[in-house]
């Protein structure tokens, strides 16, 4: 089954240097049952500290909420696994998040595992920049233009029927 990972790399390293790729980060798409079991250690071990200290946060916060509300048994069990479901579920989305500002998003590579993924983002940032194709978000349509005439309200266009 294939995955997706993003390729993020320092701010300012440029495309083939070989460099930038020992302090790259490769960033797995989907559910990571490392931070489903472990919850804020997870994120402690990835180094986001942050992150782990708002888990953590929200991990003792449902536990006080829960004892607080009398609820107990199966309940705050369920309670608690579907906060666990919750972080697993966006684990790496804030891994990708916090990455975000040191080190940008990029490539993103489509893999069976996490070596064959490497080595496709490697091989690819590693190209010549002459023959590398450029990841881009594509330019806005021209009918997303500003338009120069004043808008008031929602319906710019129901002041031209007065």
């Amino acid at each position: 089954m294939a995955a997706t990972y993003t390729l993020h790399v320092p701010v300012g390293a440029e495309p083939g240097d070989a460099e930038a790729l020992d302090d790259a980060e490769l960033v797995r798409d989907g559910f990571a049952w490392g931070a489903f079991l472990f919850t804020f250690l997870w994120f402690f071990r990835h180094r986001l500290w942050l992150a782990g200290l708002a888990v953590l946060v929200a991990v003792v916060g449902l536990a006080i909420a829960l004892q607080a509300a009398g609820i107990g048994g199966f309940s705050a069990l369920l309670a608690e696994v579907l906060l666990a479901l919750l972080i697993g579920l966006e684990a790496n989305s804030l891994r990708r998040w916090t990455w975000r500002r040191r080190k940008p998003a990029v490539d993103v590579v489509t893999a069976a595992d996490r070596e064959e993924a490497e080595a496709k983002a490697f091989a690819r940032w590693l190209e010549r920049p002459a023959e590398r194709r450029a990841w881009r978000m594509p330019s806005a349509p021209a009918s997303f233009a500003r338009r120069s005439e004043p808008v008031i309200g929602l319906f710019p266009d129901a002041e031209r029927w007065r």
